[in-house]
């Protein structure tokens, strides 16, 4: 049996940078300030890792949480964190079991050629208004490279 090839023993997965989260934050700050929201704001990685955070002045205690939770579940998804609530609240209540995940409106995945690179999530402006926000931040990012 012959050795596999170094580009069969990892995957070179592409995954946000400190730059790119942090455009994100400002894009997503200045989405909320437009609307006199108060938001926290969260940016992770592919696997759902902490890259950056920023919680405006204002935006309530529990944001900081939920805006870290609703970027890793978008994150682990690869879609909106609205999906995994559409589960929920369409009749299927065991998916409220699922480890690490978290069926709220307000986390969206950064998406570049088809590759989930990391996502954002936001807490703070209310369910669409969250997701409106978080879009904001995806979209700055994904349009800046391409």
């Amino acid at each position: 049996m012959s050795e596999p090839t170094e580009s069969a023993l990892f995957h070179r997965t592409p995954s946000l940078t400190l730059a790119g989260a942090r455009k994100a934050i400002v894009a997503a700050q200045q989405s909320a300030r437009t609307h006199g929201w108060k938001i926290s704001v969260a940016v992770v990685d592919p696997a759902g890792q902490l890259l950056a955070f920023e919680k405006q002045d204002g935006a309530s205690g529990v944001t900081i949480q939920v805006a870290c939770e609703k970027a890793k579940t978008a994150a682990l998804l690869g879609e909106p964190s609205k999906a995994f609530e559409d589960f929920i609240n369409n009749g299927h209540p065991s998916f409220l079991s699922t480890p690490g995940v978290t069926p709220l409106e307000g986390g969206i995945p950064v998406i570049v050629g088809g590759v989930v690179i990391g996502a954002v999530g936001v807490s703070g402006a209310h369910g669409e208004n969250d997701s409106y926000v978080a879009n904001a931040a995806a979209q700055a990012v994904e349009e800046a490279v391409k």
